[in-house]
């Protein structure tokens, strides 16, 4: 089946940066678009950037554009979320999806495969 596992969260101070990583297996990764959500305590999940399965194109959140880049590497089955200028609004525990899809969506529900989530915490 599908596993989605991220890696790489942790505590940051307010300005740092931070890489997270999602490992793919059971699926084919060059054909998967592949997305990062967050959900912080008491808020729902929210979009945070996505890449098509070409890598060609990539989508961020307004909160993150310009902070946060994500890419893949076909060959290694990962997708990455690089943050920089980190603030401590971006706690979350960040969410790996993938779902086969030519079209990207910015509702959690239209992603079909998650990861358990790893938490990343910015401190102030």
């Amino acid at each position: 089946q599908v596993q989605l596992v991220e890696s790489g969260g942790g505590l940051v101070q307010a300005g740092g940066s931070l890489r997270v990583s999602c490992a793919a297996s059971g699926l084919t990764f060059s054909r998967a678009a592949m997305g990062w959500f967050r959900q912080a305590p008491g808020k729902e999940r929210e979009f945070v950037a996505a890449i098509r399965w070409s890598g060609d194109s990539t989508y961020y959140a307004d909160s993150v554009k310009g902070r946060f880049t994500i890419s893949r590497d076909n060959a290694k089955n990962t997708v990455y979320l690089q943050m920089n200028s980190l603030k401590p609004e971006d706690t979350a525990v960040y969410y790996c999806a993938a779902d086969y899809t030519e079209v990207i969506f910015s509702t959690p529900n239209r992603w079909n495969y998650w990861g358990q989530g790893t938490q990343v915490t910015v401190s102030s």
